[in-house]
C-alpha cells in the first residue's frame, strides 16, 4: 500500500503572511518523508467536517503549481475537482501545465460536484444532478482528445468546442492519469470503468461493497479491473506523538487488505514537522509491506 497526504484546511497559527512558508515546508517533508501523492481539495469554502465555512481556504490548481515547485517526486492533484467549477478547456490546460512544469506528476482528480452552497455564493452554475454528470462526462472526454493527436472540434452532450489545440502536450504517457471520486453506484463508478485510471471511494461499511460494484462495471466494460488503482480516502492520525501510530497501521492493513492500493488523507497537526518524520520511520515503511 501506498500513502497520500491530503491538505484540505489552511487556517494555521502563523496565519496568512506565513502561509506560503509554511506550506511549503510541508510538501517538501511530505516528499522527503516518501508519500506517492501530495492533494488539495477543490472548494472555494471550507467544508464540513474540515471546518467552518469562513476558514482559509486557496485556490486548488495555484496552490499545485506552488506545491510542484516546492517537491520532486510526489503526484499532485484535487480530491475532487467539480467538473462545473471550471470549462474544460481550461481545467485540460491547467492540469497539462501543471503535468508539465512539475516534470510528469500530475494526475486529473475529477468529480460530479455537489456543493450547492459554494456554488451559488460564488455564482456559478450548479446544475440539476443529471446535467452535472453529463458535464463530467463532458470534461473526461474532452480532456481525453485535448491529450490526444486530435486536435480537432469536440462535440459532447453540453459542451462545444472548434479545435482542441493542446501546445505544449503533456509529459504522462498516455496521458495524465484520471481519478474518478465518488461511489455512485450507477454513474460514477461506471464512468470509473470506463474512463478512470484512479477512484476514490469513502473508507465506509459500503467500501467492499462498491469495490464489488465496480468490478462488475468494469466487467460490463470490458475493463481489467486490476489496472484500476483504488483509493481511499482515510484520516491519517498518529496521535499528538506518535502514540496512535499501531493503530493506524492496523487500519491500513485493513483497508488494504480490502483491495485499496492507496490510503489518502489529511494529517492532524501536519504543521510539526515532528508528525511526518514518524510516517518517514514507521508508518510509511510498514504499510510498503501491505
Amino acid at each position: 500500500m501506498k500513502l497520500g497526504l491530503q491538505i484540505p484546511d489552511f487556517t494555521w497559527p502563523n496565519g496568512p503572511a506565513k502561509l506560503g512558508t509554511d506550506l511549503a515546508g510541508i510538501a517538501r517533508r511530505a516528499d522527503e518523508a516518501g508519500f506517492e501523492y501530495l492533494s488539495v481539495m477543490d472548494h472555494f469554502f471550507q467544508i464540513p467536517p474540515v471546518g467552518p465555512v469562513g476558514r482559509d481556504m486557496l485556490e486548488a490548481y495555484t496552490t499545485l503549481g506552488f506545491l510542484a515547485a516546492n517537491t520532486s517526486n510526489v503526484k499532485l492533484f484535487t480530491m475532487i475537482t467539480g467538473t462545473f467549477y471550471r470549462h474544460p478547456g481550461l481545467l485540460a490546460k491547467a492540469v497539462t501545465t501543471l503535468d508539465v512544469l512539475s516534470g510528469g506528476r500530475a494526475i486529473l482528480g475529477i468529480g460530479a460536484g455537489w456543493n450547492e452552497q459554494e456554488a451559488r455564493g460564488l455564482g456559478f452554475p450548479f446544475p440539476p444532478t443529471a446535467e452535472r454528470f453529463e458535464l463530467l462526462e463532458d470534461a473526461v472526454q474532452y480532456c481525453l482528445q485535448m491529450w490526444s493527436d486530435d486536435d480537432g472540434p469536440f462535440t459532447g452532450t453540453h459542451v462545444h468546442a472548434d479545435r482542441l489545440l493542446n501546445v505544449p502536450q503533456a509529459l504522462s504517457k498516455p496521458h495524465p492519469p484520471i481519478m474518478i471520486g465518488g461511489a455512485g453506484e450507477k454513474k460514477t463508478l461506471r464512468l470509473v470503468a470506463r474512463y478512470a485510471q484512479a477512484c476514490n471511494i469513502f473508507n465506509s461499511p459500503e467500501l467492499p461493497h462498491k469495490l464489488d460494484v465496480l468490478r462488475r462495471h468494469c466487467d460490463a466494460e470490458g475493463r481489467d479491473y486490476s489496472e484500476i488503482t483504488k483509493t481511499a480516502l482515510v484520516i491519517l492520525d498518529i496521535g499528538e506523538r506518535g502514540e496512535k501510530a499501531g493503530a493506524l497501521i492496523d487500519e491500513l492493513r485493513r483497508v488494504a487488505g480490502l483491495g485499496i492500493d492507496v490510503a489518502i488523507g489529511g494529517v492532524p497537526g501536519v504543521q510539526d514537522p515532528g508528525k511526518l518524520e514518524i510516517f518517514a520511520n514507521e508508518v510509511i515503511p510498514a504499510v510498503a509491506e501491505f
